[in-house]
């Protein structure tokens, strides 16, 4: 049972990546599962309920992979102290966790292409794609950098953050992924080295 779901959410997720999520319907799903629709509703009563379980998965990983790398996982307002207790080197070891969590990894992978691809389609979409892709992750990284008391913390998340911005794209289209994700990581060792020594 929960094989068939698991197996529903990536093959709908990845149909959404492709071809967006309003071109997608439940009958393709359900095809390309090689499984009826009365199937598919037997573990997800909608469209909407598959894209809402998606966003929890989304969220849940969101959690644990702060968790796991010893990152403030709630927003600044929740709690500041533990922005103050995060070294700079556990920062941008996550940073650099992340970038592949959200190039290598297939659900994650896809989530990103779906919202980019949906981002001025609808309003939904573009929220999401800011939290998840744009306005959200700056904002963490310069609330971060505040409570690190580095100067000009604003700025510096833009070179932290507009980096891996920059190269999610470029991993897309690239055959050699691997000098993407050293590239990054040369980009974010100097940037690490820089803040180390205004502390």
């Amino acid at each position: 049972m929960e094989h068939t779901r698991e197996r529903i959410l990536q093959t709908a997720l990845h149909l959404f990546a492709q071809n967006g999520f309003e071109a997608v319907s439940t009958s393709q799903i359900a095809g390309q599962l090689g499984i009826t629709k009365g199937a598919l509703y037997r573990h997800y009563q909608s469209k909407r309920d598959i894209f809402e379980a998606i966003l929890r998965r989304m969220e849940q990983n969101d959690r644990e992979k702060a968790e796991e790398n010893d990152v403030p996982p709630d927003p600044i307002e929740n709690d500041p102290e533990p922005y103050r207790q995060t070294s700079l080197a556990d920062f941008i070891g996550f940073a650099k966790q992340m970038f592949r969590y959200w190039t290598s990894d297939p659900f994650a992978a896809d989530f990103r292409r779906l919202l980019t691809l949906e981002q001025h389609r609808d309003a939904e979409m573009m929220a999401l794609y800011q939290q998840y892709l744009a306005g959200g992750p700056l904002g963490y990284t310069a609330d971060f950098l505040t409570e690190a008391g580095l100067p000009a913390p604003r700025e510096k998340a833009a070179a932290l953050y507009g980096t891996m911005f920059l190269l999610y794209t470029v991993y897309d289209g690239e055959e050699d992924k691997h000098a993407v994700e050293e590239q990054l990581d040369a980009v974010l060792d100097g940037l690490l080295a820089e803040w180390e020594a205004l502390q």
